[in-house]
């Protein structure tokens, strides 16, 4: 590349997805080999990222007894699968760090499984980002609804939160390696319960970038997201 930094991708793949388990698929696949337009929801996240011929290897992270992921991945290029998933998403990736002989120096995107439909144009947008501020950062979107908190675990509003200033995290996320690294074994240490990597930086003083992500780059979470991402994927 001409660099002195490579730039690698991590996609962790180690959970089940239980949230988005229809009664059919529920004792079958994972969330992640779930058919999307034909092909596993993780090969349309996976080619989302070799879209970028900046990344040079896509890792993706999955549990040591999982059973489907070199056949969903067969004849990509530029992709390695690791057997190192860990309990939590952080785990995972902080054993995908470890064990894919990534610099310090280097940068790495992590990307959600769940988000097949990220368009090439956010992948660009935040790599030219974070390269030219060489400063971390993640795809978001600015909150758009009115917020309602509900009262602990009960259905009822006690109070409508201000969306001046909000944003809904997206993926991918990308940080220096070695800065990653840091942040989320700091976090284990502390027992601190981080569900994104710009959360574990953030608990070290770190304010990373936000960057536009896009509509496209939705999560699925519930069943009646696959019927939705269907659609977006086809458009």
């Amino acid at each position: 590349m001409g660099n002195d930094y490579r730039l690698i991708a991590i996609v962790p793949a180690a959970g089940v997805g239980a949230r988005a388990a229809t009664p059919s698929s529920a004792a079958a696949l994972p969330k992640q080999y779930q058919p999307l337009r034909g092909e596993p929801m993780l090969r349309h996240a996976v080619r989302a990222l070799l879209a970028e011929p900046r990344i040079e290897q896509v890792y993706v992270a999955v549990s040591a007894e999982d059973a489907w992921a070199e056949a969903a991945l067969a004849s990509l290029t530029r992709v390695s699968v690791l057997r190192c998933g860990g309990p939590t998403r952080a785990e995972t990736v902080s054993r995908a760090l470890a064990r894919c002989g990534a610099r310090e120096r280097d940068w790495v995107l992590v990307h959600d499984a769940a988000r097949p439909g990220l368009p090439v144009a956010v992948l660009q947008r935040l790599i030219d980002a974070c390269l030219s501020r060489q400063q971390g950062g993640i795809a978001a979107l600015p909150v758009a609804d009115t917020i309602k908190r509900q009262r602990d675990n009960e259905a009822v509003i006690v109070e409508t939160v201000p969306r001046t200033g909000l944003w809904q995290a997206q993926t991918p996320q990308m940080f220096r390696c070695g800065e990653l690294g840091a942040a989320l074994n700091h976090a284990a240490q502390v027992g601190l319960d981080v569900t994104d990597e710009a959360s574990a930086l953030e608990a070290m003083g770190v304010a990373p970038l936000l960057v536009r992500g896009a509509l496209e780059s939705h999560k699925v979470t519930w069943p009646e997201d696959f019927s939705l991402m269907e659609k977006l994927l086809h458009a």
